[in-house]
């Protein structure tokens, strides 16, 4: 099977953490951007024809290329900021090259070193996620439990535009740490310079004006 649907059944091996997560997300009825995803053996063996038939069905539209390596944001391994994912892609042939560059992130030099790192033998199984893309006017990431501390406490980070400025680095983000039940521990709103937008098929960097910062 070379591409698994968010609304079909497949395991993490088959898929990946992220695309298992979103099909788990997807049968639950929670608001979810439509998409699909590339299996481990599909990432070997898809055809460019395969992946604009997949599009089409998608319907039009950007779309949003992620990686979904198995074994990834794991208690162990989150993998994190290790694999690319490639945003607002309009074309069949982007989406492709977006297809080949996740694979060869597998077994690329920050890969490697990772997984010797945390005694992993070989880099895991690779495979993607094709999805809806969205322009938000902001957006971020939610952590389930303090990426610093470690503990058992919601972390929302944000800023302007497109989520790729916060997992980047290139901005310092604005951050809300919540306790497990949801109220509201502490708050730091950040000077935010730039922001990363839609552009063509890509996405550009751009400053944000000084009374949104």
């Amino acid at each position: 099977m070379k591409i698994v649907w968010f609304d079909q059944q497949a395991t993490a091996e088959e898929i990946g953490g992220k695309g298992f997560s979103l099909c788990r997300l997807t049968q639950a009825a929670l608001p979810v951007p439509p998409g699909f995803c590339i299996t481990v053996y599909g990432m070997d063996h898809i055809s460019a024809r395969d992946i604009e038939a997949a599009l089409i069905r998608l319907g039009s539209g950007p779309v949003a290329v992620r990686s979904s390596a198995v074994g990834e944001d794991t208690a162990t391994a989150s993998f994190a900021g290790i694999y690319p994912s490639r945003l607002n892609i309009a074309t069949p042939e982007g989406v492709v090259e977006a297809l080949e560059e996740i694979r060869r992130s597998a077994f690329g030099a920050a890969a490697v070193a990772y997984c010797r790192k945390r005694w992993i033998s070989e880099p895991p199984g690779m495979a993607a996620v094709v999805q809806e893309s969205l322009i938000p006017d902001a957006s971020g990431v939610l952590f389930m439990k303090d990426p610093l501390e470690g503990s058992r406490r919601i972390v929302i980070e944000g800023s302007w535009g497109l989520g790729e400025a916060v997992v980047a680095g290139r901005v310092t983000p604005d951050r809300w740490v919540l306790s497990p039940k949801g109220e509201l521990l502490s708050s730091r709103i950040s000077d935010k310079d730039v922001a990363v937008i839609p552009n063509g098929s890509g996405t550009t960097e751009v400053e944000v004006e000084s009374a949104r910062r």
